[in-house]
Parts: structure tokens; C-alpha cells; sequence
């Protein structure tokens, strides 16, 4: 059987990483087509033959209208030899008017206004396609070679493949108040555990220090959590495996994402990594206070 030719449809916020997802698509072997003519897009698909496309779609496009997109999504989605998806760049406005500043770009939307009003009007008339897309990435605080690693698990190999590596699994702590992370396939919630931040000789530390660590698993209910989500996870992800996908990303919440939520990821990583699966973390309160670097490669199995 014939593998089906990936098409993906690029789109989302202006300055939320398009055109970085653009390149990497690119690297992994995708000829890129960014904001042709709406209309043009089908007839793209149609005559690139065996080449994977990727096209970028945004407010910038001749015609743009959400509605006239996912009509044409849906149009591939018609056409058995494609695998059509649609992926949609966010980022937090904090972010997005930062890297406006930084650049000294207008926001297309705001070519006589404020940044932050074209940002809100994207944001508006873009919703249904973040609310319809299959792959929706968070850049706010991701770097730039996660991002990319993201691309290739997801993209670098088309559906069906049996060379395609297995599942790559993101771990990422988190704090609850901070929002939570909006690429996280699930979620899991560590605030009933004992707070190590009531502890004036442990609150500075972080879920990286041993004693941390020991200060949390002594909770009774620690063991049993963790043997709950184990097992729920040694069913999942080989049922993602079997639905195809490439990377799934994996949330521990607690108050301050600094002490709980951190040592959880890193226990679910040793274990992940034991039984042969590919895992990387992100402690994303840390990276954003500097308190610890970024370890999105700290683990790796063999599968």
C-alpha cells in the first residue's frame, strides 16, 4: 500500500513561530509554500505528486477567511492518498507584544494601531482554526530546538512508515496559577501531596534536590499515585503508538511548579526511560525563573 503524502497546513498567531515551523518542515524534506492564494491550495496538493507539502496560512493570505480554510482542509481530507493536518503557532500576548518590541515589526493586523489590538483581532478571526487543528504548539516559552524536535517526531516520517522512531514522550512541570501548558496531551495534578514550600529549609530548593524528593515520596499517598499513573501510562502509550502518533506530551502540575511537580517528572522519566520509551523533560516554572537549565534531552531510552 501506498504511503499517503503528508500536507500540512501552517497557521496561527503572527510572531507565535510559523514561519520557524515553516523551516523545519523544510529541513526534514517538505517543500514549503507560505500564504499562497487561498484557493490555490488544493490545486498545490494535487500536482506535487509524491512531495510532502507544507503551506502557510495566515492573516496575511490573499482572501483569508478561517471558514474558506477548513473548507479546504476538508477538501484534502477528502482525497485518500494525502494525510492533511493543520497546525496552529500560539504564544501568551505578553509574549507576542515582546517579540513585536524586539523586532520593531508591525503586526499585520495593526498596520495604524496598537500591536496589542491587531494581536486580539488575530486572535479573533483565527480561533476556529486553533479550535479544529491537530497540532497545536504553545511557543511562549519553548526554545527554538524543541520546537524543531517537536516538527520532526510528528512529521519526519509519513503515516505508515516502519522506519519512523517510536514514541517521543515530553514530561513538563508546571504551576497551576501560571496556566496550564496548552500542548499537554494530559494532565495530571500532584497538589495533594505534602507542600515542600512549608518547609523554610526546603523552600528554596527545588524537586531537582534530593531531599526534596524524599520530603515528597514520604507522603503516604505517594507511592500509590505513582503506581496508578504508571499503569495507566503502560496502557496509553502503546495505544498511541498504534494511533500513529509521533509525540505526546505529558503535564504534573502543582502550586508553584517548583518543588511536587518537578520531582514527579523526574521520577515518571527514570521510569519511562527504564521501560525503553524516549523521554525528554521541561520544568517550565524553573526555566522561567532561571532557577534550573533547560534538560529537555535529560533522558533517553532505547525504544
Amino acid at each position: 500500500m501506498t504511503a499517503r503524502v503528508p500536507v500540512v497546513l501552517v497557521t496561527g498567531l503572527s510572531g507565535a513561530g510559523k514561519a520557524s515551523i515553516l523551516r523545519a518542515l523544510e529541513d526534514i524534506g517538505f517543500e514549503a509554500v507560505d500564504n499562497p492564494p487561498l484557493g490555490m491550495i488544493g490545486a498545490l496538493a494535487r500536482e506535487g505528486g509524491a512531495r510532502r507539502l507544507a503551506i502557510g496560512v495566515d492573516a496575511r493570505s490573499r482572501g483569508f477567511d478561517a471558514g474558506a480554510v477548513l473548507a479546504a482542509l476538508a477538501r484534502l481530507q477528502e482525497d485518500p492518498a494525502l494525510w492533511p493536518e493543520l497546525v496552529y503557532a500560539w504564544a501568551d500576548e505578553s509574549v507576542l507584544l515582546r517579540r513585536f518590541t524586539e523586532t520593531r515589526r508591525r503586526h499585520p493586523l495593526a498596520l495604524l494601531g496598537q500591536v496589542a489590538d491587531g494581536i486580539a483581532e488575530e486572535q479573533r478571526i483565527t480561533a476556529p482554526l486553533q479550535e479544529a487543528a491537530d497540532f497545536v504548539i504553545d511557543t511562549s516559552d519553548l526554545p527554538l530546538s524543541e520546537l524543531r524536535q517537536r516538527i520532526e517526531a510528528r512529521y519526519a516520517h509519513p503515516p505508515g512508515d516502519e522506519a519512523a522512531p517510536s514514541l517521543a514522550v515530553t514530561l513538563v512541570s508546571f504551576a497551576y496559577p501560571a496556566g496550564l501548558p496548552r500542548e499537554a496531551d494530559l494532565v495530571l495534578d500532584v497538589r495533594f501531596l505534602r507542600n515542600p514550600h512549608y518547609d523554610l529549609n526546603l523552600r528554596p530548593l527545588t524537586g531537582l534536590d534530593p531531599a526534596v524528593g524524599a520530603y515528597v515520596e514520604a507522603d503516604a499517598d505517594f507511592a500509590p499515585f505513582l503506581d496508578n499513573v504508571t499503569s495507566l501510562l503502560a496502557l496509553l502509550l502503546p495505544r498511541f503508538v498504534q494511533e500513529g502518533k509521533k509525540y505526546v506530551t505529558i503535564g504534573v502540575g502543582c502550586t508553584g511548579g517548583r518543588h511536587r511537580s518537578v520531582h514527579m517528572v523526574e521520577t515518571l522519566a527514570k521510569h519511562l526511560t527504564g521501560q525503553g520509551w524516549r523521554v525528554s523533560t521541561r520544568h517550565r516554572e524553573l526555566a522561567r525563573e532561571g532557577a534550573a537549565p533547560q534538560r529537555a534531552t535529560a533522558h533517553r531510552g532505547a525504544a
